[in-house]
């Protein structure tokens, strides 16, 4: 099963370079993210969904190569990469996986104007050496939202709203 954990910052700039070492520690094999989404709330309070994977890019380039073969047997490629592609791209912006994006939107309302949110969906984590990892964090955030145990999200506070002594 899959945590959910939303962090406010006060700029857009801290959730997208948290989401990039996230990202870092994944390659490390310290964490497994299922979905990592920074949420902002630009100054007119026009809320924004920044997702990792563009997931209509990803069909349509899909749908291009499988309507090509397909094109091939009918004997028109480029006809059968064109419709694919469509297809593809179509199913891909129809797509939702991962964390809800109603649910990012109406919690990204109540983000401050210029504010932002890093929404991660966590299926395995190394605890202790994620929060060692995220120490230059310390005090820069705002946990909102977690689906953590009590002393898991209270290490997370911990790391997050208070700066060090």
């Amino acid at each position: 099963m899959a945590d959910l954990i939303a962090i406010e910052f006060d700029d857009p700039a801290a959730a997208f370079a948290l989401r990039a070492e996230l990202v870092k520690l994944q390659k490390d094999y310290l964490i497994e993210m299922e979905d990592a989404v920074v949420v902002t709330r630009d100054e007119a309070g026009k809320v924004q969904l920044h997702q990792a994977v563009n997931l209509t890019a990803a069909g349509a380039a899909g749908g291009t190569l499988w309507g090509a073969l397909v094109g091939l047997i009918f004997l028109n490629p480029l006809l059968g990469a064109a419709i694919g592609a469509g297809a593809g791209a179509l199913s891909g912006w129809m797509t939702d996986i991962g964390i809800d994006d109603n649910k990012m939107k109406e919690m990204g309302e109540s983000l401050p104007n210029g504010g932002s949110a890093l929404f991660v969906l966590v299926r395995r984590v190394t605890g202790d050496k994620v929060l060692d990892r995220l120490g230059e964090w310390r005090g820069k955030g705002k946990v909102i939202s977690t689906s953590l145990t009590h002393e898991q999200e209270g290490k997370l506070r911990e790391l997050f709203e208070k700066a060090q002594a």
